[in-house]
């Protein structure tokens, strides 16, 4: 494809029958938003005077990279770069000696003029006071200027609001006591559901389970009877008891009263300030009952579960993970499959659940502004303004249910670049908005910075973007469908460049993980759009979310046959060292 076949294709309308943007990706927000990670990420484990010394470098030399790019911009030439032209001389032009605008009656065909001639009236030849000054050189080094400024100034700020993060998380008594195990009396905000813990060894040396709950602490009162109002993060661990099950009911924004036993967190440059003991012997003492949207989403969340009652074992298990992320239901012996055939993205809530979603509603990407259009919205007659609102409310309605969670969080913005790109069907505008994303994301939380979960869920969204689309097309030059090509682009590039951080992370090297996610691919969609559907519909008639389910459970059984499978064949997965 030529130069002028490129144009014609980017200038081409998103109404016609085969929209294409041939122009390349658009990478400006690129720098900033990885700036501003790698500055949180350093920021959060760095002693404060550190912080403010680089936070005010890096905002100082931006600056004056601004200011310098502005000096630039003033003394830029005017008008389009070319020769330059004496004082006095005058351009020749192009035929003959006419200026533009003569009147040609009197010479209809002009006599082109000698070398000489143009030389004679143009007179003697200046010579430069210097050595000559490429062309445009001030439009180039402005932009780049303007780029590096950005990027100092997004890692000023991701440093600053990391540093305010860490320094928020350490005031107030708890640390020093903590350092002290101290037992203490505490009334704390439920930040989070209750999780399990999965313990290392098996057997008869296994470590009895626990639940754990992020919450906030509200009130203190420490061991000499000192009560002090804060708001500092910790890691309520509850010991097993007879009231396990009060606990693990328990929904997020829920008031309780605590006694327990302060412990340092295992790791510095963590998100909670302490770790709070207790044990579930006793029912939790509540305080103050849930919102109404936490008790709204948990209604919903217990619907799913009570029409997922008559499945398998592992149908009952799955579902509700892969639809809400609940993973309450599953197995250790489960979750170890899933482990070694790397579908633990399946049971954590991501983008891809609502890229289905909207996916339904909406259609294809690059079909919305189309006579033609797909999905739902229009066979329902809703205007496209009104599909664009409505996916707006999809997205809302899945934070809230799924928990404003930071994972929510990241996977809602990822799902709402994919809205993105159907309701505009340009590919262009998704690295953009992928870097948006990280970037107000950073900002907003920079503990992500420090995510597993959150470099896998942006590397795998990148590479989808990037990496997959020119997989996918020298596959089909290679005579491969083009279905099937986009498939197995998908999961390969995802895979490629997940596996380094999984190899860190995991200290193994999982050798079915692409042929896994292939076969399990195809069962996503379905037991994704049917496990929503049974729980919208759970609150007003439970014998038809079972029904849903029950037909929901053929999916997501063939996910669990997959994974257990595949990590049963002889050397699924390697080890790797660690460290």
């Amino acid at each position: 494809m030529n130069g002028s076949d490129v144009l014609a294709d980017a200038g081409r309308r998103l109404g016609a029958a085969e929209p294409r943007q041939a122009l390349p990706d658009d990478l400006r927000l690129v720098p900033p938003a990885l700036a501003a990670w790698a500055a949180a990420a350093l920021a959060l484990g760095a002693p404060g005077r550190w912080v403010v010394a680089g936070s005010v470098l890096c905002a100082c030399t931006g600056l004056g990279l601004l200011a310098v790019s502005g000096v630039l911009a003033r003394h830029a030439p005017r008008g389009r770069a070319g020769p330059a032209v004496p004082p006095g001389a005058e351009a020749a032009s192009p035929v003959g000696d006419d200026p533009v605008g003569a009147d040609s009656e009197s010479s209809p065909v002009p006599a082109p003029a000698s070398p000489g001639d143009r030389a004679r009236r143009a007179g003697p030849a200046v010579p430069p006071a210097g050595p000559p000054r490429p062309a445009g050189s001030h439009r180039r080094r402005g932009p780049r200027l303007t780029a590096a400024a950005a990027a100092l100034l997004c890692a000023a700020a991701g440093a600053t609001v990391a540093g305010l993060h860490g320094a928020d998380t350490r005031r107030g008594p708890v640390p020093g006591l903590a350092e002290s195990y101290e037992r203490v009396e505490a009334e704390v905000t439920v930040t989070s559901d209750a999780r399990q813990t999965r313990p290392r060894v098996r057997g008869d040396h296994s470590t009895p389970v626990s639940l754990l709950l992020d919450a906030e602490v509200d009130q203190l009162t420490g061991p000499d009877g000192t009560v002090t109002r804060l708001r500092t993060p910790v890691l309520v661990m509850v010991a097993p008891g007879a009231a396990a099950a009060r606990w693990q009911q328990l929904l997020p924004s829920t008031g309780l009263r605590i006694s327990g036993r302060l412990t340092p967190p295992r790791h510095e440059a963590e998100r909670v300030a302490a770790v709070l003991g207790t044990d579930a012997d006793e029912p939790p003492r509540v305080i103050r009952e849930p919102s109404l949207l936490q008790r709204v989403a948990g209604r919903l969340r217990s619907g799913l579960r009570e029409a997922t009652d008559g499945l398998d074992t592992d149908e009952r298990a799955l579902l509700p993970g892969l639809v809400v992320g609940d993973t309450s239901r599953v197995p250790p012996d489960l979750h170890d499959a899933f482990k070694a055939t790397d579908l633990t993205h399946l049971l954590a809530v991501s983008g891809a659940n609502l890229s289905i979603l909207l996916f339904l509603l909406i259609g294809p990407p690059g079909t919305a502004l189309r006579s033609e259009r797909r999905g739902l919205a229009p066979r329902l007659g809703i205007s496209l303004r009104m599909t664009a609102l409505t996916g707006g409310a999809v997205a809302l309605a899945f934070v809230i249910v799924c928990r404003p969670e930071p994972s929510v969080l990241r996977a809602a913005a990822c799902g709402l670049i994919t809205l993105l790109a159907i309701g505009t069907g340009r590919r262009r505008s998704l690295i953009p908005a992928l870097a948006a994303a990280v970037l107000l994301l950073v900002l907003y939380d920079p503990w992500l910075a420090r995510s597993y979960g959150f470099l896998l869920s942006v590397l795998a969204t990148g590479a989808l973007l990037t990496l997959a689309p020119r997989w996918s097309d020298a596959l089909q030059r290679h005579g491969v469908p083009a279905r099937l090509a986009e498939v197995l682009a998908a999961a390969g590039a995802a895979q490629a460049v997940c596996a380094p951080v999984v190899v860190v992370l995991a200290s193994r090297v999982s050798l079915v993980a692409i042929p896994c996610n292939l076969l399990a691919e195809f069962a996503v969609a379905p037991a994704t759009v049917l496990g929503f559907a049974a729980l919208a519909v759970a609150p007003v008639s439970l014998p038809v979310a079972e029904v849903l389910a029950h037909v929901a459970g053929l999916p997501v059984g063939w996910i669990a046959s997959v994974a257990r499978t595949g990590a049963a064949l002889p050397g699924a997965e390697l080890d790797w060292p660690g460290g």
